[in-house]
């Protein structure tokens, strides 16, 4: 009986003591925990700044999901006991939540057996459908870079007015069909099509595409796996954005819950090296801050920016997680697993590289921008 895991209702009251604890200690020792949470925070370059928009944005996102539809797994604590906050996930109208899940677990990609992307609509499902609500009122021409597996493609198509062109890279230049079938909601066959994409490397090529010629990018999933210049790609992005057209952009969000807990835990939060190569692995992660710092300087003006998760996020098992979780409630709204934006194109992007970013580069690249 010693090893079992212990119920909810005791790891809650646990949860309560050690919270209970660190405010009932000295004052210096609760100062000290304090400024050191204060560093641990410095050093991910997070601020709480621009907060009050993320909470407009939850405040918007709920009110447009379905009064049926739960925003995550059941809870099974007091709300005041999460610490940070993840919007009520919406869905197209007339689907659950259960639906989409059930139609994503149908799909295959060039004839890869029905269940082998099990595993990605567990962890991003939430993702996909909080993607879809941030354009799910545009009109127009959007291009979708990285679409493949093309769960918010599907999206896409079904369940807004845009009219898509889709963009992957495999390491090869040119143009790729791939197979795509699934079983719609409701229906008792399956339905296949043809996927076409352009093939291009967004962080080195120029886009096959004339200037002004979409009226929304999405750019999804990608921004982490960069090398070394993810501003020539805003710049390509910005160029083939018609003027005030959309971005979309998601993105791990480096200050999430789980890395503060696994930083304070001496844990550490780098993506382990990929055997699909340097592009495999996440290579830089953003806060919010730092994302609207780049985008501003690419020519964009956030429009919204908000972190959720992707799929319900449970950090109890972290033995401080008590005693840390009242140090973050001043910035609960940037703690979710993933960084959402919506910027408009609305200036030519600035010349250089941003000086917050980038470091020996050759003399003269690289510009002050703090």
């Amino acid at each position: 009986m010693s090893d079992a895991t212990p119920p909810p209702s005791l790891r809650v009251k646990v949860r309560r003591l050690a919270g209970t604890g660190l405010r009932r200690s000295p004052d210096f020792l609760q100062r000290g925990f304090a400024q050191a949470s204060a560093r641990v925070l410095t050093a991910l370059e997070t601020t709480p700044a621009g907060q009050q928009a993320a909470v407009q944005v939850a405040s918007t996102t709920a009110s447009q999901a379905p009064a049926s539809q739960p925003a995550t797994a059941p809870v099974t604590e007091p709300p005041a006991e999460r610490v940070w906050v993840t919007p009520a996930v919406p869905t197209p109208a007339g689907l659950t939540f259960a639906e989409v899940e059930k139609t994503f677990r149908s799909w295959s990609v060039d004839g890869e057996p029905v269940g082998h992307l099990d595993h990605y609509v567990t962890d991003s499902q939430m993702r996909f459908l909080y993607t879809w609500n941030l354009v799910r009122d545009e009109q127009g021409r959007a291009l979708e870079l990285g679409a493949n597996p093309y769960f918010t493609t599907w999206l896409l198509e079904a369940h807004t007015g845009l009219d898509l062109d889709l963009a992957n890279y495999y390491g090869e230049r040119g143009e790729s069909t791939q197979t795509h079938s699934w079983l719609p909601p409701g229906a008792a066959e399956r339905v296949e099509v043809p996927r076409y994409s352009s093939l291009f490397n967004v962080e080195e090529d120029e886009f096959p595409y004339p200037d002004d010629s979409f009226d929304v990018v999405l750019f999804c999933e990608m921004l982490e796996h960069m090398l070394m210049n993810p501003v020539h790609t805003l710049r390509e992005i910005h160029r083939v954005l018609k003027p005030g057209g959309a971005l979309v952009l998601s993105t791990p969000n480096v200050a999430r819950i789980e890395n503060v807990m696994r930083l304070v835990h001496g844990t550490n939060l780098y993506d382990p090296y990929s055997g699909y190569g340097p592009y495999g692995r996440h290579n830089r992660e953003y806060t919010r801050h730092e994302l609207h710092r780049l985008l501003e300087f690419a020519g964009f003006d956030v429009e919204l920016s908000m972190t959720a998760d992707g799929h319900p996020v449970d950090v109890e098992h972290f033995p401080l997680h008590g005693a840390v979780a009242p140090l973050l409630e001043y910035r609960k709204e940037d703690l979710g697993s993933y960084l959402f934006l919506k910027a408009r194109a609305a200036r030519p992007p600035r010349e250089g590289l941003p000086s917050f970013l980038y470091r020996s580069w050759p003399e003269g690249a690289i510009v002050e921008y703090e």
